[in-house]
């Protein structure tokens, strides 16, 4: 009896450090110290494009109301449609639009990424010249652009060398390949993609919050995603790095969404930290929507590690990056304030050009301190 209950006591602890988020059958059994090395590797690619994206976002939003434009952001009723639109479509039709999808705005996403440092490394010597891309409708007395696309021999140089990447993912499906496409597409989704009010940021979390929860508790069609497009929508890392090296199979995963569905959030905190008349320097909602992130990762893994089985990330993320700040600002008597921001106002004065210019000088000493 007694040796029976050892026996039992081993084979449950044996597969309760062996078995993650059913992301994989019939793998090589991990060690502990193999899946401390991934969940770490995935928790710290998470929060690299989150904090670096959400600067971006506030550079990106001054240079295009500097320019005149007009910056694309996702309206309340674009939040609230998102997880209904995403529930229709069949795995058929959504591994075939990921795929290629991915692929193509993969090569753009990096080549986005490197030119700024192309740029620097390039001699001054270098021939660039500027190209336009126009596509106008209609004949010449009534013509309607349909296309306008600028870029010059450093963005070809940079889609050149994204290519690389590109023909290496396609080719070979290596996890670093997916990787560097990965962190691209949640670098540029955190920065390039606005929501323009907490509202709107609470609708969206709010609705994906509940699509999670029944789409991975409900059904297997979340965990069949992860599992089988064979498309850039996760990051990965393997949990037998230690022992296979860059040969490795056997792989721990987080989706794309977990990060950049609360990371665009963060971002909008941090534009509005940015937007205070009261002092300028504070960081204190992006800080504390970023830690709250942190810790509701940790608690994601934590739990799916304990069930053994997968957990609907945004099941956690989505009360940790709303809840903290909300908190915040109730108790800093900053609510009303919180909720009425905007990133682009409709109305428009002097006043609010000074403030836009102010936020790019912010802004600008932010990049030189980090």
């Amino acid at each position: 009896m007694a040796e029976s209950l050892v026996n039992e006591t081993i084979a449950n602890l044996s597969t309760s450090v062996n078995e993650t988020a059913k992301n994989a059958t019939s793998r090589v059994p991990a060690t502990p110290e193999g899946m401390l090395v991934a969940y770490a590797s995935l928790v710290l690619m998470a929060l690299l494009p989150i904090f670096f994206g959400s600067f971006r976002s506030v550079k990106f939003l001054t240079e295009q109301k500097r320019n005149g434009e007009t910056p694309e952001s996702m309206t309340s009723k674009d939040a609230a449609m998102f997880p209904i639109i995403a529930s229709l479509f069949s795995k058929e039709y959504i591994n075939l639009l990921l795929t290629v999808y991915f692929f193509g705005l993969g090569v753009l996403a990096v080549a986005h990424l490197l030119r700024p440092s192309v740029e620097r490394i390039l001699p001054a010597s270098f021939p660039n010249m500027t190209y336009t891309l126009n596509l106008t409708e209609g004949k010449s007395d009534k013509k309607t652009e349909m296309l306008n696309f600028e870029f010059d021999r450093i963005d070809l140089l940079c889609l050149a060398v994204s290519s690389v990447f590109g023909v290496w993912y396609f080719w070979k499906k290596h996890w670093i390949a997916n990787n560097i496409f990965g962190l691209a597409f949640s670098l540029n989704g955190v920065e390039l993609l606005h929501l323009n009010t907490v509202t709107t940021g609470c609708i969206l979390l709010g609705g994906l919050f509940v699509y999670d929860i029944f789409w991975v508790f409900g059904t297997d069609v979340m965990v069949t995603v992860a599992k089988s497009f064979e498309a850039p929508i996760k990051l990965i890392f393997p949990m037998d790095l230690l022992e296979k090296g860059l040969s490795a199979s056997n792989f721990a995963m987080l989706g794309l969404g977990d990060i950049v569905i609360p990371g665009i959030f963060i971002a909008l905190l941090l534009r509005f930290d940015h937007s205070s008349k009261k002092d300028k320097t504070s960081r204190v909602y992006f800080y504390s929507g970023f830690i709250a992130y942190f810790v509701g990762l940790v608690v994601t893994v934590l739990v799916m590690h304990a069930f053994k089985a997968a957990q609907p990330a945004l099941l956690y993320l989505v009360p940790a990056c709303l809840g903290t700040p909300i908190t915040l600002a109730l108790l800093r008597g900053e609510l009303t304030e919180l909720f009425k921001y905007e990133d682009n106002p409709e109305k428009s004065g002097e006043t609010e050009k000074t403030v836009e210019e102010d936020e790019g000088e912010d802004v600008i000493d932010d990049k030189k301190s980090m």
